[in-house]
């Protein structure tokens, strides 16, 4: 799997979330879950909305997956506590 994002969003998200959408390249994508759309706007294309561990933080990570196994990351965040809550109860 290849990680690949616009490094326009880049600087967006260090500026908004202290983090590098290249971050997203070390989280542990087989254990993503909570996998759904990100209805929240009308997009061009389909956008989801996941949560994935690195170490032992959760991320929020909002991504599009492109064909020849590319997942373009749009935004990565730290998870709250109640979505680390939910995480955790959702590997239960």
């Amino acid at each position: 799997m290849q990680i690949d994002f616009d490094p326009a969003k880049d600087v967006l998200n260090i500026k908004n979330h202290g983090l590098s959408l290249a971050v997203a390249a070390g989280l542990e994508w087989d254990l993503l879950v909570s996998r759904e759309d990100d209805s929240l706007h009308n997009y061009y294309e389909q956008r989801m909305v996941g949560f994935a561990p690195k170490g032992d933080d959760i991320f929020c990570v909002v991504f599009v997956e492109r064909e020849d196994d590319v997942i373009r990351v749009i935004s990565l965040r730290k998870a709250t506590k109640k979505e680390v809550h939910e995480y955790v109860a959702s590997q239960s």
